[in-house]
C-alpha cells in the first residue's frame, strides 16, 4: 500500500497534467482567425499557379466558400452530430476546423505549384493533405468524444471533404481533374485513417483496463468534461466505481448563549478533495450553508486531521455526511467552564490546546515552515493520550496556514506529537473558568475562489476563560502563504486578545481553477494581504463587541460505509495517468509512422 505521505504530491501531479490543458479563445475570435486564414489562404492557394486579377479573384471565392461551408459544418456537427457530447461544443469544433485548414492550405498550395508540371501530382498532394487533415480532426473526436467510434467518422470527414471539392471547382481555367478522379485517392487514406486511429484507441484504452479496470480515454474524457466544462458526474462515476468504504467521523464543539446557539465549530476528519468541484472538494462550504440554515449561528469549519486518502467520492457521498451532520446537530447536556488557552512549541513545531470540560481541543501547526496534511495517526495518539488522563475526547485541528516550501512529514509528526503533548499537559494545571463567547463572519465580496478564498469567507469565534482572551480564525481557504499568520496573530494581539490560532478548510474548490504550478492560489498569494488582514481585525473586533457569558456542548458524528477514493485508488489513478502519457508516446511513434508510410507506398504507385 502506498504510503499516505505520498498522496498530496500524488494529486498535485493528477491536477496538473490536466490543469495544463490549454484554453481556447473565444468563438469571435477563433471566427475571425478562420475567416482570415480562408481568405488568405485561398488566394494565395490560387495565384500560386498563376499570378493574375483573375485568381486573385478566384482566391477570394475559393476563401470565403470555404469559411461558409466550414462553418456550416461545425454547426452541424455541434448541434446534430455531438449534441450529446459535453466537450465538442460549436467553440471547439471551430477551434478544430480552423487548426485543419491550416494543414489543408499548406497542401494545397504545395498542390498548385507542383500541378504546373504534373497533374497527378496535384491529386496526389491533396490526397494527402486530405489524409493528414482528416486523420488530425479523427485523433481529437476519438481522443475526446464520447460518442461511439463510428459515430466520430462522419463528421471528422465533413471539413476536409468541403475543402476539398471547392478546390477542385476553384481550379481556374482547368477541367482536367474532377471530384470522381478523387474518390478512389482519397477513400484509401481514409480508410487508413480510421483503421490507425481505432487501433491507437484501442492501446491506449488497453493501459486503463490493464493498470485499474477502467479505460484509459473513458477516464480522460471524464477529467476533460470536468476541467472543460465543469461537470463533476462523469469523474465521480470513476471515483465511486473504484473507491472504497470508511467509516467517518466528525467532531462538533457548540457555544450557546443566553437565548439561543452562538457558534458551532465543526471538524471534520474528512479531506476537502480532490481538486475543483469533484468529491468533497467544496464540502466545507457545504457544511457551513447546511448548518447554518437549520441552527442559524456562525459554523466554523476548520480543517481535521486527514489526507487525500478520506477525499469523499462523489457528491452523492457528501449529502450522506451532511445528512448525517444535521441530523445529528442536536446539543442538550452544556458546560459553562473551560480553561484558558495555552501554546507549546517544540523545535519548530506549535500546539494550542484549551480544555472545554471532558473536551479538549488541540490546534497544531508549524508555521511560518510549510504545513501540509497530517497522518490520521497523529489524530488518534493524541486522542488516547486525553482518554487516559480521563477527558472524554479530544478535537484535533490541523491549522493547515503556512506553506513555502517542502515539508518534512516524518519530522513535523515527531515535533507535534511532543508539542501536543506539553499543551495538554500545561492545559490540565489550568483552573476551569467561566466561560465567555463572542462570535462574528465576514464574506468580503472582493475575494473570488480564483483568488483562493471560498465561499465561506472568514469567520472568528473568541472564547474567554477567566481574563484570558483566545481567537480562533477560519478562513475558506487552501493553506497560507508563509508569514500571513503572523501578520495576522500580531493584528490581534492589538485587540488584547491574549492567544489566537488562524485556521484555513483546506478547501479544493479553488485548486485547478488557475494556471500556476499549484493550481490554485494559497490565501494570501493572489490577493491584497492587508485588505485581508483589515477583514479579519474588524471581524475580531465584532466578535469582543458581542462577549456573552455561554456554555458549550460537544458531539462526535461517525457515518458508517462512507465512500472515499482511498490512497491505494489515488495512486493507482497517478500510475494510469503517466502509463497513458507513456502508451500515447509509444503508439504514437509505432502507428504514425506506419501510417505515413503505407500513405507514401499507395500515392507512389497510385
Amino acid at each position: 500500500m502506498v504510503s499516505s505521505d505520498s498522496l498530496q504530491p500524488t494529486v498535485t501531479a493528477i491536477a496538473d497534467r490536466y490543469s495544463s490543458l490549454f484554453t481556447l479563445p473565444s468563438q469571435k475570435e477563433i471566427l475571425a482567425w478562420l475567416l482570415a486564414l480562408s481568405i488568405l489562404g485561398g488566394s494565395l492557394t490560387s495565384i500560386s499557379a498563376e499570378l493574375s486579377s483573375a485568381n486573385l479573384i478566384t482566391g477570394l471565392i475559393m476563401g470565403f466558400s470555404i469559411f461558409l461551408l466550414t462553418l456550416l459544418g461545425d454547426h452541424v456537427n455541434s448541434r446534430v452530430f455531438m449534441r450529446s457530447d459535453p466537450i465538442l461544443d460549436l467553440r471547439r469544433c471551430s477551434f478544430l476546423s480552423a487548426s485543419s485548414c491550416v494543414v489543408l492550405y499548406a497542401f494545397a498550395f504545395s498542390a498548385n505549384l507542383s500541378s504546373l508540371a504534373d497533374r497527378n501530382m496535384w491529386i496526389k498532394i491533396m490526397s494527402a493533405g486530405f489524409f493528414a487533415a482528416f486523420t488530425l480532426r479523427l485523433f481529437v473526436f476519438s481522443m475526446v468524444s464520447s460518442l461511439s467510434y463510428h459515430k466520430k467518422v462522419l463528421p471528422a470527414l465533413s471539413q476536409p471533404t468541403f475543402f476539398l471539392a471547392v478546390s477542385i471547382f476553384s481550379r481556374t481555367g482547368k477541367s482536367d481533374i474532377g471530384f470522381g478522379s478523387l474518390i478512389l485517392p482519397i477513400t484509401v487514406p481514409a480508410f487508413l485513417a480510421i483503421i490507425g486511429i481505432y487501433i491507437f484507441s484501442l492501446s491506449v484504452d488497453a493501459a486503463g483496463k490493464r493498470s485499474i479496470g477502467v479505460s484509459s480515454l473513458s477516464l480522460f474524457r471524464a477529467f476533460l468534461a470536468n476541467w472543460t466544462e465543469g461537470l463533476n458526474e462523469p469523474l465521480e462515476h470513476f471515483f465511486e466505481r473504484l473507491g472504497e468504504e470508511r467509516s467517518i467521523k466528525v467532531s462538533l464543539l457548540a457555544f450557546k448563549g443566553k437565548n439561543n446557539l452562538k457558534a458551532v465549530m465543526i471538524v471534520p476528519a474528512i479531506h476537502p478533495g480532490p481538486f475543483r468541484n469533484t468529491g468533497s472538494s467544496l464540502l466545507p462550504s457545504l457544511i457551513q450553508t447546511t448548518l447554518k440554515s437549520k441552527l442559524n449561528c456562525l459554523v466554523s469549519v476548520p480543517h481535521g486531521i486527514s489526507g487525500h486518502d478520506l477525499d469523499l467520492a462523489s457528491h452523492i457521498q457528501n449529502e450522506r455526511v451532511l445528512r448525517e451532520i444535521a441530523k445529528s446537530a442536536e446539543f442538550e447536556s452544556f458546560g459553562s467552564r473551560a480553561t484558558e488557552l495555552v501554546r507549546s512549541e517544540v523545535e519548530g513545531a506549535s500546539a494550542t490546546c484549551q480544555i472545554f470540560g471532558d473536551c479538549a481541543l488541540f490546534s497544531l501547526t508549524l508555521a511560518p515552515e510549510t504545513m501540509e496534511d497530517l497522518p490520521r495517526e497523529l489524530d488518534y495518539e493524541i486522542f488516547e493520550e486525553v482518554k487516559r488522563s480521563g477527558l472524554a475526547t479530544a478535537i484535533v485541528i490541523d491549522a493547515h496556514n503556512s506553506i513555502q516550501g517542502p515539508f518534512d512529514r516524518e519530522k513535523a509528526v515527531k515535533s507535534l506529537r511532543r508539542a501536543s503533548t506539553n499543551a495538554f499537559e500545561k492545559a490540565l494545571k489550568y483552573q476551569p473558568q467561566p466561560l465567555q463567547v463572542g462570535t462574528a463572519e465576514i464574506i468580503p465580496d472582493e475575494f473570488a475562489v480564483r483568488d483562493g478564498i471560498g465561499p465561506g469567507g472568514i469567520s472568528v469565534i473568541v472564547a474567554k476563560a477567566g481574563d484570558r482572551k483566545a481567537a480562533y480564525v477560519t478562513i475558506d481557504g487552501n493553506n497560507m502563504i508563509s508569514g500571513l499568520r503572523e501578520r495576522i496573530l500580531s493584528r490581534l494581539k492589538g485587540l488584547t486578545v491574549g492567544e489566537a490560532e488562524v485556521f484555513t478548510t483546506d478547501t479544493h474548490i479553488v485548486t485547478g481553477t488557475v494556471k500556476v504550478n499549484r493550481g490554485y492560489h494559497p490565501v494570501g498569494e493572489a490577493i491584497d494581504q492587508d485588505r485581508l488582514v483589515n477583514y479579519i481585525e474588524q471581524t475580531a473586533s465584532d466578535a469582543l463587541e458581542n462577549l456573552e457569558p455561554a456554555e458549550f456542548s460537544w458531539r462526535e458524528v461517525s457515518t458508517p460505509d462512507v465512500k472515499v477514493i482511498g490512497e491505494r485508488q489515488i495512486a493507482n489513478l497517478s500510475l494510469l495517468t503517466e502509463r497513458t502519457v507513456e502508451r500515447v508516446k509509444k503508439t504514437s511513434i509505432l502507428i504514425f509512422p506506419t501510417m505515413a508510410i503505407l500513405l507514401a507506398i499507395y500515392l507512389t504507385v497510385l
